[in-house]
């Protein structure tokens, strides 16, 4: 994204201003960047940009596979191109995207939802428009071609100019939706990929879930709210109870976590989710008991919560982890 501002004519002090970063930190393949820290410089960007039309589409096209590291060699390993969009879903937090994603096979259709995650205001199109940009750009890396979109619906509101996002998708999509979603052919799903090979897509992945869990060991507030969280898993407090034990009110809980670009839902989310893969991986527990030690009384919505998190159900995440 510095690069991005560079090349759109700002200097490295206007693109870094109040984030904390610098060139020798963004030089380093070792650090890592906080969420925060991201948001502040798209906020320079769109200061001295100002409102362009299409910005985060341009953006997001720079994201190819290699971008990712290790994430994007798991997918260009993987034997279909439905495998790798769903070991993509389930380590997408080691992407830069800025929306949660899940996949849903609707008859001869398949739907990609991108679902917002405490997304500021101020950034929302853009942050829409590069994830979906970037999205698309993986999808080119796998199969050597543009992803053939039936169609498209986005809930922002309708840009003054459609055509960046007519010549992204090569269909013109429908704002002010309920909704963001991409719509594509279901058989798409089953074509091989060129790159498949076992061995690789399973290091890979298992690399992928050593740093995602590392980087779920969070540090500040939201270390001590996932850590409060994890004490008791069957009963997960409520935003005030939890904001209670920590001292503070629940609207200054809600401030601080969003400074560090996070939220108590996606925190509660993050930390059913990481315990479901650990009872799905490493136990013969059923669905409904581990819907039950979870706090869920039906286990379909046990079920529906894992698939909207993953993008895959609890039984395709059980077998895919034995496979591996």
């Amino acid at each position: 994204m510095t690069q991005f501002g560079l090349d759109q004519g700002l200097t490295l002090e206007q693109c870094l201003a109040g984030t904390g970063l610098d060139w020798r930190l963004l030089g380093d393949p070792g650090a890592e960047v906080e969420a925060s820290q991201e948001l502040e410089l798209l906020r320079n960007l769109a200061r001295v940009l100002g409102p362009r039309t299409g910005m985060g589409l341009l953006a997001g096209r720079r994201y190819r596979l290699s971008t990712y590291g290790i994430w994007g060699f798991a997918l260009l390993s993987s034997a279909t191109y439905r495998s790798a969009v769903q070991l993509g879903l389930r380590y997408l937090d080691l992407t830069y995207a800025f929306h949660s994603m899940r996949l849903e096979e609707q008859g001869d259709e398949a739907w990609l939802t991108l679902e917002e995650q405490a997304s500021p205001e101020d950034l929302r199109s853009f942050l829409l428009e590069r994830d979906v940009a970037g999205a698309l750009s993986v999808h080119r890396d796998l199969v050597n071609t543009e992803m053939p979109v039936i169609r498209a619906r986005f809930r922002i509101p309708p840009p003054d100019d459609i055509g960046p996002w007519h010549e992204l998708l090569g269909v013109t999509p429908l704002f002010g939706a309920d909704d963001n979603c991409i719509v594509f052919s279901r058989s798409l799903l089953d074509l091989p990929l060129p790159g498949a090979n076992p061995q690789v897509a399973g290091h890979c992945e298992e690399q992928c879930r050593i740093i995602l869990a590392r980087r779920r060991e969070r540090a500040g507030l939201a270390g001590r709210v996932r850590d409060l969280l994890l004490a008791r898993p069957g009963q997960l407090p409520d935003m005030e109870r939890l904001a209670q034990a920590l001292h503070m009110t629940s609207r200054t809980l809600r401030r601080r976590l969003a400074a560090e670009g996070t939220s108590f839902r996606q925190l509660q989310e993050e930390v059913l989710g990481a315990l479901a893969e650990e009872l799905l991986g490493s136990t013969a527990l059923r669905l409904e008991e581990i819907a039950e030690r979870l706090g869920y009384s039906e286990v379909s919505n046990f079920m529906h919560a894992f698939r909207r998190w993953k993008g895959i159900t609890p039984r395709q995440y059980r077998a895919s982890t034995r496979e591996v």
